[in-house]
């Protein structure tokens, strides 16, 4: 989720439950001085490792399609075969964008929660940076219309 959408989903909640809660800001800590909001480094770790999991389970699959494809012949008088072969690389190369954002996330996560990115600025200047780097496996455009 990029930040600005974080940031409306705030807003949006704090007017619903504007006299509930604030989840921008946090109350006094408990020697009674203003506190932070904390997040657990275990919980960025776990993130991360998911997401590495995933990055591998990636190219798990990646591989066996490239085994499979390799092994093919295309017949083009079988349309379905001419369509898989032509389905093939358009896929192949989003399913690689793809593995490529998961690395770049779980790092990301990671460095979080090491507390390598200290402020919120930081974590919001990264995710962005992710976003606009991987904005091209957002929103699963991988060769429609064909």
């Amino acid at each position: 989720m990029a930040w600005d959408e974080w940031e409306q989903a705030k807003a949006g909640i704090a007017e619903r439950h504007s006299a509930q809660m604030q989840l921008n800001k946090a109350g006094p800590g408990p020697s009674g001085s203003p506190g932070g909001v904390r997040s657990s480094k275990a919980a960025w770790t776990r993130a991360g490792e998911g997401v590495g999991t995933l990055r591998g389970n990636i190219r798990n699959a990646l591989s066996k399609l490239d085994q499979e494809q390799k092994g093919a012949e295309v017949n083009c008088e079988v349309l379905s075969a001419a369509a898989q072969h032509e389905a093939h690389q358009p896929w192949s190369e989003y399913l690689t964008k793809v593995r490529g954002r998961c690395g770049a996330l779980q790092n990301l996560l990671e460095k979080t929660g090491h507390d390598q990115l200290k402020n919120d600025d930081a974590i919001r200047e990264a995710f962005n940076a992710l976003g606009e780097r991987y904005e091209d496996t957002a929103g699963g455009d991988h060769g429609r219309g064909r």
